[in-house]
């Protein structure tokens, strides 16, 4: 590209800065705002163009340490430091309790506390008999307090900043005491570390300045034609910009909601349209609801420690709703009214309050079933908590799309019907297989299978027909189906994905391409 084919490209602010600079001089961002008035920025960004261009190459580099004042400083300026203002109230005579200092003067206890601590110190103040503040006889202000105040006066006339290598060292020492570098919120002075940079006009610029002489380009030209223009007629008189047609647009990024969030929303419209009812329920339950109430005995391996996170503080619920904790027990022990045998074994009402994250979403199912209408077809999406090794198809913390249906009609068949409308139609799999499985709360209990493109066979989830010991302790006398689906899986299936981590990617780029991904599918 030739040095006039360069010259048309460039952008006023380049512009500007090649004609306003020879060959031999430097200059820095600060240099660049004072003598082309460019706002704070426009220089970093014309400097990141003209490097890129090869017109103009960096020289030094240093880094520069600053003092910047914080609200908090403002204040003292304007009002006073602590110890300026309780030094200025305990005149000659006047005395107070810290509480009473803090109530006049409008400061917290802390800072009241802090201040009059460093001047009984110093001498400044003293305690009377009555464990009240005084001044002391002949007192004056600590320099230190005399040197901030002036400190701080100095940086709110000057834009709130003081540079390090400005200050005297008694000034830098008074001033370091009490700055920050984080968390400067209870600090008058805030620490920041900025580098300058200096840069110069490279060989290459040169041919490129004097083709921006001989075109008449100044970096005053026009961008765009706007109605005030057109109206005054002012488009008459200016010079406008070359346009670029060769130049990509920008990409325009609307706003858009995560894929996996839309996946999930289409999941439950899905439901609501087949007249499904959407329950919902609490992550923190108890070993009551989360097994005890769905048959799981208490000595299974799955109430390991290794399998459930369990809650330090409150360890335990207060109490367990009643009929359903004596019907439960009854269960376990000895079958209670179900017909059953149960586990022959001291069921444990202690035990049972553990408060735990609930690591299934079929606790939804069993919390609905007392009130549940019959017949009647429930959902949830919950999110559960499980110890597991997280790989492509396990995560330690999960989403289960949970349903239930009750009626006397329904049976395994329209379980079967249920499952393959999650398989086939939600999560969009060829290939599905139901495997027999064992689940203490169901009987009998099916297990649905899918096949990934990638990952091969994976369990979608677990259901079953829930048993008598689970239905008729709380308080339900007809079939009742219940499913428990992993909704990520069948995310990752939908979305086209190889890994369920990337349903919850930080990548933006790599949401929005799996996003366009889904809907050409």
């Amino acid at each position: 590209m030739d040095a006039v084919s360069i010259a048309k490209t460039l952008h006023p602010l380049e512009v500007r800065i090649l004609l306003k600079y020879g060959r031999g001089s430097e200059f820095d961002a600060l240099a660049v705002r004072s003598d082309l008035g460019y706002r704070e920025g426009q220089e970093n960004q014309a400097f990141s163009w003209l490097t890129g261009k090869g017109l103009i190459e960096e020289t030094a580099r240093t880094a520069s340490v600053f003092y910047e004042i914080t609200p908090l400083g403002l204040d003292y300026a304007q009002k006073g430091t602590p110890e300026e203002r309780i030094f200025g109230y305990l005149a000659e005579g006047v005395s107070a309790r810290l509480p009473e200092l803090a109530e006049k003067l409008g400061l917290e206890q802390k800072n009241i506390g802090s201040a009059f601590g460093l001047l009984s110190k110093e001498g400044s103040l003293s305690m009377d008999a009555e464990k009240r503040a005084v001044r002391a006889a002949a007192a004056t202000l600590p320099q230190r307090v005399t040197r901030l105040a002036a400190l701080l006066k100095r940086a709110a006339a000057q834009n709130g900043i003081l540079e390090e290598s400005a200050l005297a060292s008694e000034d830098l020492a008074a001033v370091q005491a009490v700055a920050k570098k984080r968390g400067a919120g209870d600090a008058p002075f805030r620490v920041a570390e900025r580098e300058r940079v200096v840069y110069r006009l490279t060989e290459a610029s040169e041919e490129v300045r004097a083709a921006l002489i001989s075109l008449g380009m100044t970096g005053e030209e026009l961008g765009a034609l706007t109605p005030a223009m057109i109206e005054k007629g002012a488009w008459k008189s200016g010079t406008f910009r070359p346009y670029n047609i060769g130049v990509a647009p920008a990409r325009a990024m609307p706003g858009r909601k995560n894929p996996y969030v839309e996946f999930l929303e289409s999941v439950k419209d899905k439901l609501v349209s087949l007249g499904f009812e959407e329950f919902d329920g609490n992550m923190v339950e108890t070993e009551f609801w989360n097994s005890d109430a769905l048959f799981m005995p208490q000595f299974h391996s799955a109430r390991d420690i290794h399998d459930v996170y369990h809650i330090d503080n409150p360890k335990s619920a207060k109490f367990i709703e009643e009929p359903h904790l004596s019907n439960v027990a009854a269960a376990h022990e000895n079958g209670g009214n179900t017909g059953s045998r149960g586990w022959s074994y001291q069921f444990d009402r202690d035990f049972t309050k553990r408060l735990i994250l609930r690591s299934q979403g079929t606790v939804l199912s069993a919390r609905q079933l007392p009130t549940a209408k019959v017949p009647g077809k429930y959902f949830g999406i919950a999110r559960c908590f499980r110890y597991d090794k997280v790989d492509a198809t396990h995560l330690s913390d999960f989403y289960q799309t949970e349903g239930i249906v009750l009626g006397e009609e329904v049976n395994l068949r329209t379980l079967l019907g249920f499952l393959e409308m999650f398989a086939v139609e939600v999560a969009g799999a060829k290939e599905v297989k139901y495997v027999p499985g064992y689940f203490p709360f169901t009987e009998p209990s099916v297990e649905v299978h899918i096949k990934h493109p990638v990952l091969g066979w994976f369990e979608l989830g677990g259901s079953g027909i829930f048993r008598p010991e689970v239905t008729k302790s709380l308080g339900i006398d007809v079939p009742v189906l219940a499913w428990g689906i992993g909704i990520d899986r069948m995310a990752l299936m939908a979305l086209g994905l190889n890994d369920l981590r990337e349903l919850f990617s930080p990548d933006l780029e790599n949401v929005r391409t799996r996003r366009a991904l889904s809907k050409t599918r």
